[in-house]
């Protein structure tokens, strides 16, 4: 995700690669960040957080209670500070960071990879709207962005946005199988499934139709689709894919008290 981020940065023209720094404890890692993208990395987190304004955390969220206790004691007011940790809630951070830190927490997606992600953000009780402003603009950078006030709603927008790709994704292996089935070949199905996705998420996004206005149009009384839509509803596809959103959701809140 900091990859995703570096990359949209760049590309939107938001930022210079002179203009950011990353660090990783792994020599590797940051010889391609420096190869792809021309930006500088370093494996000291406590100076690149002395020389930063804003510090994205893109860590994961069992390793994140070590590197705030790493950084805290070079933390200042004058530093922006940004998670993307699943489930880690805006008290755990700014505890760890200590009592001077201006805190937002986000919750992205992978799409962001291509410029498409969705981002939600909520703010610390420290951090001000201008710093929320900076944030949306960080991830607008990549796709698109949100604030909400409440908090406790991180959780379920992890549960659905960010962790519904890999739903789609499940999706796209299960049309591509059913096709294999009826006949197809891999490559063919696969190609049919991917541009029908694709086709449908822009239906869904620039028509002006809602998704059961879509879904109504394209199921003729007696039809193919009716019959399909009919084995699905039969084999509880709506509750099934509510189900896997309120897991995640759960495992989103375990993780922040982990």
């Amino acid at each position: 995700m900091a990859g995703a981020l570096i990359k949209g940065l760049l590309e939107a023209k938001l930022y210079a690669a002179e203009d950011m720094a990353v660090s990783d404890a792994l020599p590797a890692q940051l010889r391609k960040v420096k190869r792809q993208y021309g930006v500088e990395g370093m494996r000291d987190n406590t100076r690149l957080v002395q020389t930063a304004q804003t510090v994205v955390l893109s860590v994961k969220p069992q390793i994140l209670d070590q590197v705030l206790a790493e950084i805290r004691p070079v933390v200042t007011k004058k530093q922006l500070f940004i998670s993307i940790a699943a489930g880690v809630p805006l008290a755990r951070l700014e505890s760890g960071l200590g009592d001077r830190a201006r805190v937002i927490r986000v919750m992205p997606n992978t799409p962001a990879l291509l410029a498409k992600g969705m981002a939600v953000v909520t703010r610390g009780k420290r951090a001000t709207a201008k710093d929320e402003k900076l944030a949306l603009g960080l991830f607008r950078g990549v796709g698109e962005a949100t604030a909400v006030k409440d908090e406790a709603l991180m959780d379920a927008v992890t549960g659905l946005s960010g962790s519904g790709p890999a739903y789609v994704y499940l999706f796209a292996e299960a049309l591509i199988a059913g096709g294999s089935r009826v006949g197809l070949t891999p490559k063919l199905a696969t190609q049919l499934a991917l541009q029908t996705l694709t086709g449908a998420a822009a239906m869904l996004q620039e028509s002006g139709y809602s998704p059961q206005q879509l879904r109504e149009m394209v199921s003729s009384p007696g039809g193919t689709t009716l019959a399909g839509l009919a084995r699905l509803h039969k084999g509880k596809f709506t509750d099934t894919v509510v189900a896997g959103i309120e897991a995640a959701t759960r495992r989103s809140r375990e993780l922040g008290k982990a």
